[in-house]
């Protein structure tokens, strides 16, 4: 892109490419933890609209400070609704979520009206542009959050036990039951980081464009499930991370924003994502299909039949 893509080597649209996807990747870090588990959060979109509506429709009366943490909890609560419903009602987390998802459409539209919030208010904008502030190049106090929590998460999944226990659930559940693991505690735990790292992206973008618009989600969904799969996360579960979906995420958007400045209509960014899905999709499903037919071979006839 730095050699071929007009402008796109500057500091506005290298710090336009990081605001971006901060939303998407704080986004992505439930979602991956929730698809390590072998499991589905389609509710993440609308989740992030909420918690915007909800941190700025409530700042007016009661102000940042109990709006945002109410936001995040009511992220957290239909997290904890989903998770509910998979573990104790025994419900496919597809049909849970998407039932979730409908109903929280109808209730933002139903709250609102149809209408977005807008905040101009001085105390509104010194948030906003706080949030927008440059600390380092390319690095605003927003995607510096988000940072924190990739991060944070990574080291969690990757050097804990308590993470570790998610690739467990997502690669075999009856093992993760017979080691000790509360499978059900765990699946609930999953969705309810899900629901919380979505509203705390949604209600941090609101802040910072002191605006909720009713599709401020809307292409959330889709973005994080094609950078999750991209980077690396199984579908069936126990593979991924949360680092993998944040580089994936970059990548995605990178590319977009080239498609964009070549002059190329949004019909072509949504026909690559969807190409570069299909293609890893394909991959994997080779993958799986050429490892089940090696299994139960003597490693040594496998190792001369892979020469």
């Amino acid at each position: 892109m730095t050699l071929f893509a007009p402008k796109f080597f500057n500091p506005f649209n290298l710090t336009t490419i990081t605001k971006t996807m901060a939303m998407t990747a704080c986004v992505g870090i439930g979602f991956t933890i929730v698809m390590i588990c072998g499991q589905l959060d389609l509710s993440i979109g609308t989740v992030v609209t909420l918690a915007g509506i909800i941190g700025l429709g409530l700042k007016q009366t009661m102000g940042y400070e109990f709006s945002v943490p109410l936001a995040i909890v009511a992220g957290s609560l239909i997290g904890l609704i989903n998770g509910l419903l998979v573990t104790k009602a025994k419900i496919n987390s597809f049909i849970v979520t998407l039932g979730t998802m409908t109903v929280l459409q109808g209730l933002i539209y139903f709250v609102t009206g149809g209408n977005s919030i807008a905040l101009s208010t001085p105390d509104a904008f010194a948030v906003s542009d706080f949030l927008s502030l440059m600390l380092i190049p390319l690095v605003t106090p927003r995607v510096l959050i988000t940072l924190v929590l990739v991060v944070v998460a990574q080291i969690v999944l990757s050097r804990t036990r308590f993470g570790r226990n998610f690739y467990m659930v997502g690669g075999n559940k009856g093992t993760a039951w017979l080691a000790g693991i509360n499978t059900d505690v765990t699946l609930i735990i999953a969705f309810v980081l899900s629901g919380t790292m979505a509203a705390i992206g949604g209600v941090l973008f609101a802040m910072e464009s002191s605006a909720a618009t009713l599709n401020l989600g809307t292409n959330s969904l889709m973005y994080v499930i094609s950078a999750t799969i991209i980077g690396g996360t199984a579908m069936s579960g126990g593979k991924g991370g949360v680092l993998q979906t944040f580089i994936a995420i970059l990548a995605l958007e990178i590319l977009y924003d080239g498609v964009i400045l070549f002059g190329l209509g949004n019909e072509v960014k949504i026909f690559l994502a969807g190409l570069i899905l299909a293609l890893v999709v394909l991959y994997e499903a080779f993958a799986i299909y050429k490892h089940e037919k090696t299994v139960g071979q003597r490693p040594e006839l496998v190792k001369e039949r892979s020469k």
